[in-house]
């Protein structure tokens, strides 16, 4: 019995040229990844001194040195640049709940690149209200894909949150749908 081929070589060539797209860009990714022992430890290159005097400039800190500027630079740039790295390169839904690290790691690389004294003081204050947003909306998404998965619409689902319920009524009802 002779089978009947039913593949196209469009589809192939087509399938060739993402699977070469999507290796090169897997390739800048490894790259970028690659790179950050070399970042984190670019700190060690520049002098112990307050003042930083060459034939081109000369550069003062308020920091105790242009190493231990550099240091404390690096300890916040390099996580932000993972989970960057991350946060553009996750497919997952809960991806935006990433936003609170890299707002907090922004708001310290903030501070250390106006070179305050208080470095991690205020970043709590301006990240508060990002918190107050990104969890409770990643919350929902979480709990209406939970819902679809198990099967409740979303008017029970919208009925059950109103429903007052002890602490021991809710963990019942979690179990059962496990």
């Amino acid at each position: 019995m002779i089978k009947q081929n039913n593949k196209s070589i469009e589809t192939e060539i087509d399938l060739r040229k993402t699977d070469k797209k999507s290796i090169f860009n897997g390739r800048v990714i490894a790259f970028f990844i690659l790179v950050t022992p070399f970042l984190f430890y670019s700190y060690k290159s520049l002098p112990d001194v307050k003042l930083w005097e060459t034939f081109l400039f000369s550069i003062k800190t308020d920091f105790y040195s242009w190493f231990d500027f550099a240091w404390y630079f690096v300890n916040k740039f390099v996580p932000l640049y993972l989970l960057l790295i991350w946060f553009f390169t996750c497919k997952h839904w809960w991806h935006w709940i990433l936003l609170v690290p890299i707002g907090m790691y922004s708001f310290q690389l903030w501070g250390i690149l106006n070179e305050n004294i208080g470095l991690d003081e205020l970043e709590l204050y301006l990240l508060f209200p990002l918190m107050m947003v990104l969890v409770p909306a990643v919350y929902l998404i979480r709990a209406k894909l939970f819902n679809q998965i198990s099967g409740n619409d979303l008017i029970a689902f919208e009925e059950e949150l109103g429903t007052n319920k002890t602490v021991l009524q809710s963990r019942k009802r979690r179990r059962a749908v496990l």
